[in-house]
């Protein structure tokens, strides 16, 4: 019986031995990811094992997969957005500063005097306001002076109280209301602000390739995704649909991506959301309905949506022809930063054709 026993259970590991999945392989090194980083990156950068690390730590911080592709997607965003600075001068800036204070003086009705008057108070490192002002040449040190002037400044605080006008920052130019949304799992001690961090070169490289590569999106080229960068995550989807709305209602739709009006009340639709309803009959679906899964269109499921589905089977047969699943939204780009007309589909192709030499190399 003994020798009956033992046999059944040398038998029952062998088995369970043949069951067991093999381990996975080891990914590269993070040695062997600065080194392909730093590899790619143009001849001409600076510091590079500096560079490449920061990256590296971000992928691995976000369990981002760091093949090339996803590589030379970071490395074109920080080429286009900052020539590789992690705080880049902007041109002008003192004088878009000065422009934004008095619109936004002008806006609440603050005389001019009054204005110039606070300005030529000392601030925390000794100088006026002013001297401040004409000296700014990155927007680390703007934002520096709007939240000096904010916390000190009576007149400060009426201006810009819950909003600095400087919402853009570091090596990627990131939103930081994002990085403020999305700071619950940064990885490094933060001393000041989340605002802070993002002026910094890991933190405006961690938050921006979150914002860059953190989602899944069902896209098959890489210019969609650089859109997106650029208009909100999933814009060129949502613009995509919009075409399709646009075929099946034969109205002209602005292709920008919004799919609702921020704040619109059921009764007062936006423009896209209007066309929608004109198709309700077809759709099977009520107003409640089609807002609903309008407000998924932050979320890669909106694909699976019964509207997402229906309305490009109403397009495609009234077009005769299958429509595209991913489009560059049409947005001008607005910032006081901005001296000339630049749009989505400008950076998404400058972007891009970036991420083309880089995956060259």
């Amino acid at each position: 019986m003994r020798l009956t026993t033992a046999l059944a259970s040398f038998a029952m590991l062998v088995l369970a031995g043949c069951a067991t999945t093999a381990p996975e392989p080891p990914g590269p090194s993070p040695q062997a990811v600065r080194a392909e980083i730093a590899r790619r990156m143009p001849a001409t950068v600076d510091d590079r094992a500096g560079w490449a690390a920061d990256i590296q730590a971000a992928f691995a911080a976000q369990g981002i997969d760091p093949m090339p592709e996803n590589i030379c997607a970071t490395l074109a965003v920080i080429e286009q957005e900052s020539g590789y600075k992690a705080d880049p001068p902007v041109a002008n800036l003192p004088a878009i500063a000065r422009g934004e204070i008095k619109r936004r003086a002008e806006a609440l009705h603050v005389p001019g005097f009054v204005v110039d008057a606070a300005l030529k108070l000392r601030s925390t490192d000794g100088r006026s306001y002013d001297e401040r002002l004409r000296g700014v040449r990155t927007e680390r040190e703007l934002s520096a002076l709007y939240e000096d002037l904010t916390g000190r400044v009576p007149l400060g605080g009426r201006l810009f109280d819950g909003y600095n006008p400087v919402q853009t920052g570091g090596p990627m130019q990131v939103s930081i209301p994002f990085a403020e949304a999305h700071a619950g799992d940064y990885p490094y001690d933060v001393d000041g602000s989340i605002r802070d961090e993002v002026f910094s070169r890991r933190g405006g490289l961690y938050f921006g390739i979150a914002h860059l590569l953190g989602y899944t999106t069902p896209y098959t080229r890489k210019v969609h995704r650089f859109a997106d960068f650029n208009a909100g995550w999933y814009a060129s989807r949502n613009a995509a649909f919009q075409n399709a709305v646009a075929v099946a209602t034969g109205r002209t739709l602005a292709l920008d991506g919004d799919l609702l009006a921020p704040g619109a009340p059921l009764e007062r639709p936006g423009e896209t959301e209007r066309a929608v309803r004109t198709l309700e009959p077809q759709l099977g679906m009520d107003d409640g309905d089609i807002r609903d899964a309008l407000a998924r269109g932050d979320r890669l499921d909106f694909n699976e949506s019964a509207l997402f589905v229906r309305v490009f089977a109403l397009a495609e047969a009234r077009g005769g022809k299958p429509l595209p699943r991913a489009m560059i939204p049409g947005i001008t780009l607005e910032s006081p930063k901005i001296t000339r007309e630049l749009t989505t589909a400008w950076f998404a192709t400058r972007v891009d054709a970036r991420y083309r030499r880089c995956m060259a190399r």
